[in-house]
């Protein structure tokens, strides 16, 4: 770790504390050519593994961005959306793992989208799972039926 005022090479860590969240580690530096402290904070990246074999970073804003159009011309707020996006990275990062799959995430989608709503819900699983038929359709709704009266 790179000194923030000297530029040395080196640094001693002091204290390291995990969030609350347990997202990210702070970490109380010490550089032994200056003396100076400074903190750090350490987060883990996740990336997702798509179909293809590609890999790249997770990037919650693209979720956001594929929910938003499911939830076109619904009664979804950019904060619910932001809600969602923050459950779904919450979900992937409480699994452990630093490679996601790609289906993986659209799986941590369905169930906060679900409960936000049935209709964008539909629109986003109709693509996901790749509904072919109206009887697809039919079987979703009465899973949603189902679901929906015994909660």
């Amino acid at each position: 770790m790179f000194c923030p005022y000297c530029k040395h090479t080196d640094s001693r860590v002091l204290d390291s504390r995990v969030s609350e969240d347990g997202a990210s580690i702070r970490r109380r530096r010490q550089c032994p050519s200056c003396e100076r402290r400074f903190t750090t904070v350490e987060q883990t990246q996740l990336v997702v593994v798509k179909r293809s074999g590609v890999v790249e970073p997770f990037a919650r804003d693209k979720v956001i961005a594929g929910v938003r159009k499911a939830c076109k011309g619904r009664p979804v707020s950019e904060d619910d959306l932001a809600r969602l996006g923050q459950q779904v990275e919450d979900s992937l990062r409480a699994c452990g793992q630093a490679e996601i799959n790609a289906e993986d995430v659209g799986l941590a989608i369905l169930a906060p989208l679900r409960r936000l709503d049935a209709v964008a819900y539909l629109r986003f699983a109709s693509v996901y799972r790749h509904y072919d038929t109206v009887d697809d359709f039919e079987h979703a709704i009465a899973e949603l039926r189902a679901g929906l009266q015994t909660v």
